[in-house]
Parts: structure tokens; sequence; C-alpha cells
């Protein structure tokens, strides 16, 4: 029963991810094919409208493409910051024993590729693009994974996403501390200090969803103003959502069976309306069911939805329409090292650090899956796609090697997903079908 109560939501998980990873594809083809479109100044014209507003004290107009980029990608960290403390205070990072294979297979898949990448890097100009390489795409890498359907186990989803949400907080940090230059100090501390108030609260088990947006928001701002990415706001403003339930089930259960009853016996009336006492009822039904529920599960679950259907299909709409034209001037040079590090660096750097953290018995095989399927999934990770676009836009912002740095991701994170699902499928043949 309580591995059921387990499984099935992180199946429901895995659902979403795999399909939003299939909207990323499409809005991704759809970038291309209208940016290389007769149409193409459509796109370009649409991303560089600017919107905001400007008072005296206050100012905040940006192109469009930076509102999704800063503020809607936002949205997406905030929902990886609640990812993180779930799995780092209850799921699958919580101790030593469970969090050792994925956090291994993570720092092999980070070290690795920014290692090959400034190995063969020789041009200063474009060595800022380091980071690129070393990110996985969960919703991609999910959606291929999901493609082969029983043929892997479920404890190898359960390994890439472990994985992906350690990789995913390597990928703050580093956007926290190297792409993010020009720091005001004095901005930076009103938003920890914000924080710090936020946290405080959430010790205390006071939580008000109004409270904490009101307050999301103006860090946020300082955040943009102070020189830090916007997005490590949503990401630390995610750590200060309280996890822990106001009142346990057995009480919840209690006080619904009370509400219902007394719902149940209380005198109906003709109309097809519900009487004034019915109407309280329902009202303490909906106050005790939010003082049951975790404010971060709910907070995930409300998310989920609109960050993998909405936020990150836009993302992708918005910086993947890349001119493929006669006349585009790429660094093959820069192309080849994001490729080969998503590729062979991402390859090599999972699969040699968590079998090494096997053979050194610091970590265990999940259970069901052997090397063969790590390879595979080490290959998988290779697909670098939202997070590697996000910081080649830091990386490379207003200089000429977007569009290289772009190619070299979608190409690099092309051939990647199809290597892994090649070894899966058939290191995977002989498993349950």
């Amino acid at each position: 029963m309580i591995e059921k109560m387990l499984v099935t939501p992180f199946q429901k998980f895995v659902k979403i991810e795999s399909f939003s990873g299939i909207l990323l594809f499409g809005a991704t083809i759809l970038a291309l094919i209208w940016a290389n479109s007769p149409l193409d100044y459509l796109y370009q014209n649409l991303w560089d409208y600017k919107l905001g507003f400007q008072t005296e004290h206050i100012s905040l107009n940006k192109p469009l493409i930076l509102w999704v980029n800063d503020g809607l990608m936002t949205i997406f960290f905030f929902l990886i910051g609640l990812e993180i403390k779930r799995e780092l205070v209850i799921g699958e990072l919580n101790s030593m024993k469970k969090a050792a294979f994925p956090f291994f297979a993570a720092i092999g898949g980070m070290l690795i590729p920014v290692g090959l990448f400034v190995l063969l890097n020789n041009n200063p100009e474009t060595l800022d693009g380091w980071g690129i390489p070393m990110a996985t795409d969960i919703a991609f890498s999910l959606a291929i994974l999901n493609v082969l359907g029983k043929r892997v186990p479920l404890s190898l989803k359960v390994f890439l996403t472990a994985f992906a949400i350690v990789d995913d907080l390597g990928a703050v940090l580093v956007i926290a501390l190297f792409y993010s230059g020009g720091i005001k100090w004095m901005l930076l501390a009103y938003a920890m200090g914000i924080l710090a108030f936020l946290f405080t609260l959430s010790y205390w088990r006071i939580y008000s969803k109004y409270i904490f947006a009101i307050a999301g928001l103006v860090v946020w701002f300082l955040f943009l103003k102070a020189g830090i990415h916007p997005t490590i706001a949503g990401v630390l403003m995610a750590l200060t959502i309280p996890i822990r339930q106001r009142i346990g089930v057995s009480t919840y259960t209690r006080k619904v069976s009370g509400i219902l009853e007394d719902i149940k016996l209380s005198p109906g009336k003709k109309e097809p309306i519900l009487s004034h006492r019915q109407i309280e009822q329902l009202d303490d039904l909906e106050e005790w069911t939010g003082l049951v529920q975790s404010p971060l599960q709910h907070l995930e679950h409300r998310l989920h939805n609109w960050v993998a259907y909405l936020v990150m299909p836009v993302f992708a709409l918005a910086n993947a329409g890349i001119a493929l034209g006669a006349d585009m001037s790429l660094d093959l040079s820069l192309v080849f090292n994001i490729s080969v590090g998503l590729i062979v660096g991402k390859g090599i750097g999972v699969s040699l650090f968590s079998l090494g953290a096997v053979k050194l018995k610091i970590a265990a095989f999940p259970t069901g899956v052997n090397y063969k399927n790590i390879i595979g999934v080490a290959l998988l990770a290779g697909v670098g796609f939202t997070m590697s676009i996000f910081i080649s836009n830091l990386a490379f912002a207003g200089s000429g090697y977007s569009d290289s740095a772009k190619v070299g991701i979608l190409a690099g994170s092309l051939i990647a997903g199809i290597l892994g699902y090649t070894v899966l499928y058939f290191v995977s043949k002989k498993q349950n079908n």
C-alpha cells in the first residue's frame, strides 16, 4: 500500500515531464520554422517588443524575451527550488545512502563536461560558455526514457530525476556565482533581509500565500536591480516555503468526518442552493483542507502543469528561433565544443563517477538497475536543452556567439538523445515488457 502511494505520484510526475518534453520539442521546431520563414520579421519584432513601466524612482521596461527569460523562468526556477527542498528533506536526497549514487553521477556530469569544454576551447571570447554543457533537461530526458515504456525499470526514472535535480542545483549555484555581475550589495542586503524574515515565519509554521507572494515580487525586483539574476530569487523563495503540515492527517480526518456529518444532518432547502449552515461548514472544510496540506507540496502540485505546459514551451519558442540562412556566421569551434561537452562529457562524467562510487562502495545501484542502464542514462543526460540555452543567454548576452551556442546545444542534445535511447533500447531488451 505504502509503495503504491509513493510510486503512483511519481508515475504521474513522469507523465507530466514526458508530455512537457513533447511540447518543448514542438515549440523548438515551431521557433526554427518561424525564424526561417518569410514571417521571420514578426518573430523578431514579437520578442523585441518592450513592455513595462517607468516612474520617477522605478524603471522596469524590458523586451518581451527578457520578460520570458527573467520573469516567466523565475517560476520555473521556483519549482526547481521546491523540488530540491522536497528531495533534500523527505525524498531521494534526504540521506547519504539514498543521495550518494545520483549525487556522484551529477558531480561527474558537471565536472567532466566543463573540463572538456575548457580543454577544447582556444578562443578567450567563448570561454564564458563553459557552464553550458553541464546542464541536463529533465523534461526532454524523461520524455525519451518514457518512450521506452516498461523496458526500463521505474527505479531508473527515479535515479534520472534525482540526478537531474542535483544537476539543477549545481546549475543554479553556477548562475548565482559566475553569471551575475556588478552586484549592488545594499539592494542584495534588503532582499536577504526579507528572505530571512520569511525563513523565520516558515520556522514558526506561519504561512500566508499573500505575504509570501508580495514578498517574492519584492525580492525578485531587488535581485534584478542588484545585478543577481532574478531567477535565483525564485530558488531562494522556494526554500522559504514550509514543507510541514500544520495539522496531522488523523486530526483532519476527524474534523472532516464531523463536518460531513453536520452537513448531512443540516435541514435542506427546496431551492437548489445550500443553507447558510451548510455554507459555513464548507468554509470550515476548505480551511481544514488548507491546514492539512504542506504549503510546499500544494504549490509544487499547482505549479507543475503550468511550468511543464506553458513556461518551458514559451521559453523554447522565444529562444530556439535561430535563422539558419546561408549568410549565417557560425563559430564552428564553439558549436563543436558544446556538442562534445554534452555528448562525450556527460556520457563519460555521469557513468564514470557513478560507477566509480559503486566500485569504491560509497554508493550502490538502485534496485533493478545495472551498469549498462547507467551508461544509457549518462548519454541521455547530454540532452541539456532548457538550462543550457538559459546559461548560453547569460554567457553570450549581446555577443555574436549566442546563435552558435544554441546550434551546439540543439545538435549535442539531439545526438545525445538518440544515442541514449539506442543504448537503453538494446540493453533493456530482455527486461520486463
